[in-house]
């Protein structure tokens, strides 16, 4: 039986490195066992803010990728200020550490952008793949965003080839997230960015969130919404449970993935300085690792504490040797945006924490999707940014568990999680 044809058009393909372009490659990596062809459409000559050239080796073999070249920005933006770099990964400074050119260029961002800089590779995408969805024979598209300039492509192309049906996939929200309030929009600006939404929201057959609660707020935005959530790869699995653990007489809590200034837990910086200034015991013991990228100020306030000595950076590493890190810890951090805006947000490294048995320590607002998670699976506890003494109750808590040898691993109702239950899920809602 021949296989049905999707055509996923995706800014993040590997090399690119984090967790946006794990999704549509685990999807294509997957499509094929429910009948279905993935071919894949992405720049040429994209401006990556991480590369994992180890990414490349769960590309299927024999997939077809069609790319052309995109013009972006972010080189202009790098001249006028370094910090700009953060741009790429939708980050920037906020609040006191923002300087007259970080002003500036957000206020350029958010309102000469729109919906954000890869907007420049609309037009030309929806010409191109015009005439080549025709060509090929191909009746079901998938857009991925952010960045949501894809979700153009897909609408300028539903208005083209109206039996076409479009799956605009929402990997973050786009007016509801949190940094969104932040880009210092005119009325107009702010205006457009909704009404470009809304569009989308009305004109894809299918929208596709990756939380129950965006699930439902876009539905009430007019979409045609159900939520499929990120995952693990049970073919990593395996990996995962023969890495060594680890074999240092260390209580280990590690974040892994990059950790900006809007989602930075100063309650748990505070909670655990004052643990290793009235434990002894715990700061013998204590290590606090991060894997990824961490906001330079962030790193500096931390350096600042009595955690100083007792903090590993490792920076970034590929994605099998960030896996292999999350073994040698006991507890795993995961942050979220603290306001309301952001409870439906899950994070998609929270799903290869439940597959590594640890301890998830979760922060963000309260009644968020990823409580209801840790609920579920009895792997953590997720936190408000206002907790305190609570926090450092659980962390002691752990470590007592740890230091009599019986701080357990759990991996208890993630099966629904995996990677191939998820795309079996996708393909009911295609057909």
């Amino acid at each position: 039986m021949e296989q049905k044809k999707i055509l996923i058009i995706t800014y993040y393909w590997p090399p690119a490195g984090g967790p946006g372009v794990q999704r549509w490659l685990k999807f294509a990596k997957y499509l094929p066992d429910f009948g279905w062809k993935p071919i894949i459409y992405t720049p040429e000559n994209p401006s990556y803010p991480l590369l994992d050239e180890t990414l490349m080796k769960d590309v299927p073999k024999n997939i077809e990728i069609v790319r052309t070249k995109i013009w972006e920005p972010y080189q202009l933006a790098e001249k006028l200020n370094k910090s700009n770099k953060k741009f790429k990964a939708g980050q920037f400074d906020v609040g006191k550490n923002q300087s007259w050119k970080s002003k500036l260029s957000i206020w350029v961002r958010g309102n000469f952008f729109i919906p954000d800089a890869r907007v420049f590779w609309v037009k030309p995408s929806i010409q191109f793949l015009e005439k080549y969805i025709k060509e090929n024979k191909i009746d079901t598209i998938v857009t991925s965003g952010p960045p949501h300039s894809l979700h153009l492509i897909g609408l300028g192309l539903k208005e083209k080839l109206t039996n076409l049906k479009w799956i605009a996939d929402f990997r973050d929200p786009w007016t509801e997230i949190s940094y969104y309030k932040h880009l210092k929009l005119t009325k107009s600006s702010d205006k457009k960015h909704r009404q470009l939404e809304s569009a989308v929201f009305k004109n894809a057959d299918i929208t596709l969130a990756t939380s129950y609660t965006d699930a439902e707020n876009f539905r009430k935005a007019g979409a045609h919404a159900f939520c499929i959530t990120n995952g693990f790869d049970e073919s990593d699995g395996s990996e995962k449970l023969k890495t060594p653990k680890n074999t240092e007489d260390k209580f280990t809590l590690s974040y892994i993935g990059v950790l900006e200034q809007l989602r930075n837990p100063e309650n748990l910086w505070t909670a655990l300085d004052e643990l290793v200034k009235e434990n002894v015991e715990f700061a013998r013991h204590f290590s606090l690792k991060f894997v990824g990228r961490i906001d330079d100020k962030i790193l500096h306030s931390i350096e600042n504490s009595n955690l100083k000595n007792l903090i590993l950076n490792l920076g970034y590493l590929s994605h099998g040797k960030a896996v292999e890190e999350m073994q040698n810890s006991e507890i795993l951090l995961i942050t979220n945006f603290p306001n309301e805006s952001s409870k439906g947000i899950i994070p998609g490294k929270i799903f290869e924490y439940l597959a590594s048995g640890k301890q998830i320590l979760s922060f963000g607002p309260d009644k968020a999707d990823v409580s209801k998670i840790l609920d579920e699976t009895g792997a953590g506890k997720h936190f408000s940014y206002r907790d305190s003494e609570t926090v450092k109750t659980f962390i002691l808590e752990k470590f007592d568990l740890w230091k009599n040898g019986i701080l357990s691993e759990n991996t208890q109702n993630i099966e629904q999680f995996s990677r191939k239950s998820l795309t079996k899920q996708l393909t009911k809602i295609l057909s």
